[in-house]
């Protein structure tokens, strides 16, 4: 009991220095920085990305440096989980344990019931559990956690120059998760998707995958190629469009209560709830996909 009370007390602790952070950043944010005029203005800068590199520049010589930085971040504290949870690993599970056990075997099970070859059935899901973990980690930290807001302003030159100007404030907005960057969900949707493709070929053959682009009926070809191609595209967008709009309606709710006390609960809510449900969706397609085609 005692133990209990220690631990009550020093969670109380956390949440005050939490929030006298929180309400002193956010009054130091609108006495310096000031408040947009209207919610218009307040949600001008959400497709403004932080891209570097000239605008003449090939897209794939431009990135967002804060992607890159938050996914090492997210790799960091993945890692520095599975060491702590290895570290204490028993026969009697700690929390740890049986928290990170618990999220394996409930994934495995779907995995199990949807894949029945034993082969395919272990790799999917090292990687349905691997996108899982990420993809919650990500939009956990995106969603639940007061973080840094990236004000990107373009100023033009009279040669026609773009600059960029990159200006950062903080507990004013989310940390910027991967998984807002449709990049990052296209890349794991196409990694999903050629996955499922060689499965398919090594499982079938490659004449019998061929084949089930022909069924039910052959002139249905053109169809069924557009529908797998199509699968990528719903996959990514489906994440893309649901961590975006839950940060676009917090910034927007924030707004009317100038960033004070309401986004945490928002945060929570989008973090939490909506965040694990994406990352949840996002692994059971991937099951689904490679369900489908080694079937």
């Amino acid at each position: 009991m005692t133990k209990k009370r220690k631990m009550s007390t020093k969670a109380k602790v956390q949440l005050l220095i939490f929030l006298v952070v929180y309400v002193t950043v956010g009054m130091l944010n609108i006495k310096l920085g000031g408040l947009p005029p209207t919610p218009g203005d307040a949600l001008k800068n959400v497709a403004n990305r932080w891209i570097v590199g000239p605008s003449t520049d090939a897209w794939y010589q431009r990135i967002n440096p804060m992607t890159i930085f938050m996914s090492f971040v997210i790799i960091g504290i993945i890692i520095w989980f599975a060491k702590q949870v290895n570290k204490d690993y028993s026969i009697v599970p700690t929390k740890k344990q049986s928290f990170a056990e618990s999220i394996m075997e409930f994934i495995y099970d779907i995995v199990q019931s949807s894949i029945p070859d034993e082969k395919y059935a272990n790799i999917t899901f090292k990687i349905a559990t691997t996108l899982f973990i990420y993809i919650a980690v990500s939009n956990l930290i995106g969603g639940f956690i007061p973080g840094i807001s990236v004000d990107v302003s373009k100023t033009i030159t009279d040669g026609g120059e773009v600059i960029r100007n990159v200006k950062f404030v903080l507990f004013s907005d989310t940390w910027i998760p991967p998984t807002s960057d449709l990049n990052t969900n296209l890349t794991y949707a196409v990694m999903v998707f050629v996955i499922s493709q060689y499965f398919g070929i090594k499982s079938k053959g490659i004449k019998e995958w061929f084949k089930g682009f022909l069924e039910p009926v052959p002139f249905l070809l053109p169809m069924n190629i557009i529908g797998e191609l199509a699968k990528p595209v719903s996959h990514s967008l489906r994440l893309f469009g649901n961590i975006t709009g839950g940060g676009i309606l917090v910034l927007t709710l924030s707004y009317f209560v100038k960033y004070l006390f309401l986004p945490p609960f928002l945060w929570g809510y989008f973090g939490i709830f909506s965040g694990l449900i994406q990352a949840f969706v996002f692994s059971t397609l991937t099951v689904a996909y490679i369900s489908s085609q080694v079937s």
